[in-house]
């Protein structure tokens, strides 16, 4: 019996709310009995669930066997469900995250003039502006749901400043923007979603036409009109690499602040670590991704050459989806990966990918969960969970990590001023 056999027999709980609850010890029983796990999807196909780190990375660097676009593949029939999308779809997917070399070069160089570090850095001073009147609207109440009140609003206010959409604009674009992630994420049907995604293109292609005719000093503006030797981003290239802006510059970062409030609120002598050493920020952040980062897996990636990894058989056009979650907690590659430790020094996790598809955006989430966080822990006195633990709920879904819900509460007598 070959591994790939062997793999296919173990069953592993990957979707219910019990495993997003906890899906840390499925993942080490994964990594130990079946680090390329086929699982059954509900028309018949396999995919494939990586959850090792070495396994992992060179899947990540692998750019030669695996590919983002299922058009690449060579194998017509996962080619053609591919070439049949639906115009809508494609408005939305045409971007690099879902695109291979050359294409994705040719993207990512054009999207790189706009998207620069000094634009990102220059909303530093907005971010800090906006934690302080996000927890200037509930610091006096004692207790909130920290998702709803502070984690979702401040990384859509940071996105749609950095994109330029006006503020009374920015409640509408995030609500249609939800639907994108996947129909069940925000318990919305099929219609719904449908609905939320076209409003958001038809909104995002009248914004297009104006800044291409009257440009301002914003994202949009920049990315309308880059050009590369006489190359410019298509309407469809827009559209779609606006949306994945909008929806992974807020989604990931909202469960950076999520999960990190949860994870320092379960271990106070990290806390007390923080206080005693406000350097310690940058670092915290980092073992933060690492320790309940928030992307679970990747997005898909197919084989377009056959491929034996780690003695298991992977076929042209099989699906494969790696598991970052799990990769950051391999006891191979960290020590004590079950254990949070903000002093951690060698910390090279992989919360926001690798290689040529690394996280553009990585440190626009790095700004805001440092700031969002360090001034929530240094503004509220005594913060800790309203209910136990056992009650919070998770987002359904095997893309990203975050919850629902985070009540809180705090001493009010001795709020810092």
């Amino acid at each position: 019996m070959s591994d790939s056999s062997i793999s296919h027999e173990q069953k592993f709980d990957l979707f219910s709310s019990k495993f997003k609850a906890d899906p840390f010890p499925t993942f080490a029983h994964m990594r130990r009995e079946a680090p390329i796990y086929g699982h059954k999807a509900p028309d018949g196909s396999t995919i494939w669930y990586i959850t090792k780190y070495e396994i992992v990375l060179a899947v990540l660097r692998d750019n030669i066997h695996f590919c983002k676009d299922p058009r690449n593949t060579g194998i017509p029939e996962v080619a053609g469900n591919a070439s049949r999308k639906t115009t809508t779809h494609r408005l939305i997917n045409e971007n690099m995250l879902f695109s291979d070399p050359p294409n994705h070069t040719r993207l990512r160089s054009l999207i790189s003039q706009a998207f620069t570090p000094q634009r990102i850095a220059h909303q530093s001073g907005f971010i800090q502006e906006k934690t302080y009147q996000l927890i200037e609207g509930f610091r006096d109440k004692g207790e909130v749901d920290l998702i709803s009140a502070f984690a979702l609003p401040l990384p859509v206010f940071v996105i749609c400043r950095l994109l330029g959409i006006p503020d009374e604009d920015r409640e509408n674009v995030a609500r249609w923007s939800q639907a994108i992630i996947s129909p069940g994420s925000r318990n919305l049907n099929f219609s719904a979603r449908k609905q939320r995604v076209q409003s958001l293109i038809q909104y995002l292609t009248h914004i297009f036409s104006l800044r291409s005719t009257r440009p301002q000093d914003d994202l949009i503006s920049a990315l309308v009109h880059a050009e590369e030797a006489g190359d410019k981003l298509s309407d469809a290239e827009l559209s779609s690499m606006v949306i994945l802006l909008i929806v992974t510059g807020h989604e990931t970062t909202v469960n950076l602040i999520g999960n990190g409030v949860l994870a320092l609120l379960q271990n106070e002598d990290q806390c007390l670590k923080l206080r005693n050493d406000p350097l310690l920020w940058d670092n915290t952040v980092e073992e933060l991704l690492r320790y309940d980062g928030p992307v679970e897996t990747s997005t898909s990636r197919w084989a377009c050459k056959d491929i034996m990894l780690d003695g298991c058989q992977i076929r042209q056009g099989d699906q494969v989806r790696v598991v970052l979650a799990s990769a950051n907690r391999d006891s191979d590659h960290f020590q004590f990966p079950d254990t949070m430790e903000i002093s951690r020094v060698n910390n090279p996790h992989l919360a926001f990918g690798y290689g040529i598809h690394y996280c553009l955006g990585a440190p626009l989430a790095r700004l805001e969960g440092k700031i969002a966080l360090r001034t929530l822990f240094e503004t509220l006195d005594h913060l800790r969970l309203k209910n136990p633990v056992n009650q919070l709920k998770w987002r359904k879904g095997v893309l990203f990590r975050g919850l629902q819900n985070l009540e809180v509460r705090w001493d009010v007598t001795k709020i810092a001023k």
